[in-house]
């Protein structure tokens, strides 16, 4: 029997909205994608009044929803838009009687858990997919740094643990993160990794590599580094680019090594924009660069998901686990 569900991953600028559909067997297909502007609605509901009007009418009476911030409590709040979700309403609100809620990260973890091989490209180590047991890292750099790990037992079954590892001390390995731990020194009592490997900590990035050539540079602000920095454009953004990739290998190796990891999955579509820089940086030789655990760093396979919308995937992933008869 298939089940079929609406979808929902909610980030501060962006609400996509799909039906979902859950097979039989499992398997989980999401249909047309629906991305609505946060800023043209006045809450969640009206939001999904939209979206049932664009759909045609009528919701199924199930949901799956993926939030950028902390879940659990009586109400979810947004760091960058005004909405508010009281999960115990939802049954009364939106007429769903299954829901599940979910932090936006847990949800790309239950998609990099159910993602098929086609899903990953190899960043480094064997080319060889995902062991089916053990523990998978999951690195999420993007407006901060989502970091989650799924554990497996080999016999299909898995569990998601999101965590706050992106607010784990920075850690420099050389003069250039020695001078970018002490211009953000000047501004934040202590530093954390997601101050330097998310998609904002580029341009302290950028600053620090100009303060360093003595050059004066007018602020920019990351969505342009980004931009000239992987297209080649300007040569200091690209080194920022370069730099980035860097830190993240550092930073990816440290929580594979704290974690136990079997294999480690890089996520999220700033992941997803730089990988062709990712590939050919110092990256890899970062993430293995772990002294004398230098030889078991290399052996793990390290991968990029290329999953278009694992936010809606995962979540519609995460309400699948949650009612497995459906």
């Amino acid at each position: 029997m298939t089940r079929t569900l609406v979808s929902v991953d909610i980030g501060g600028t962006h609400a996509r909205f799909a039906l979902a559909e859950i097979a039989a067997d499992g398997a989980i297909t999401l249909g047309g994608i629906e991305t609505l502007q946060t800023a043209d609605h006045a809450s969640f509901q009206t939001a999904w009044e939209e979206f049932a009007r664009r759909s045609g009418g009528k919701l199924p009476g199930a949901v799956a929803i993926a939030v950028a911030g902390p879940v659990g409590g009586e109400v979810i709040r947004f760091t960058n838009n005004p909405w508010l979700i009281r999960p115990a309403l939802i049954p009364e609100k939106l007429g769903a009687t299954d829901y599940v809620v979910v932090n936006d990260f847990e949800a790309v973890g239950h998609a990099v858990a159910r993602c098929d091989a086609a899903h990953f490209v190899r960043l480094s180590g064997p080319d060889k997919p995902l062991p089916a047991a053990g523990t998978i890292s999951v690195v999420g750099p993007g407006t901060g740094l989502g970091v989650a790990h799924i554990w497996r037992d080999g016999s299909g079954s898995y569990r998601v643990q999101p965590t706050e590892g992106g607010h784990i001390d920075f850690a420099p390995l050389d003069t250039i993160e020695d001078a970018l731990l002490a211009r953000l020194r000047q501004r934040h009592r202590r530093v954390s990794v997601e101050r330097v490997v998310s998609g904002p900590g580029i341009v302290t990035i950028h600053e620090t590599l100009a303060a360093i050539e003595g050059r004066a540079i007018a602020p920019l602000d990351d969505r342009t580094i980004w931009q000239q920095g992987a297209s080649g454009e300007d040569s200091l953004a690209a080194a920022a680019v370069d730099r980035f990739c860097l830190s993240l290998g550092s930073v990816t190796g440290d929580l594979a090594l704290a974690q136990g990891a079997a294999g480690v999955v890089i996520a999220g579509g700033l992941g997803l924009r730089i990988k062709d820089a990712l590939a050919t940086s110092g990256f890899a030789d970062r993430f293995k660069a772990k002294g004398r655990f230098e030889q078991m760093m290399a052996a793990l396979p390290v991968k990029l998901i290329t999953h278009s919308q694992p936010g809606l995937f995962g979540a519609a992933a995460a309400f699948a686990a949650r009612y497995p008869e459906g």
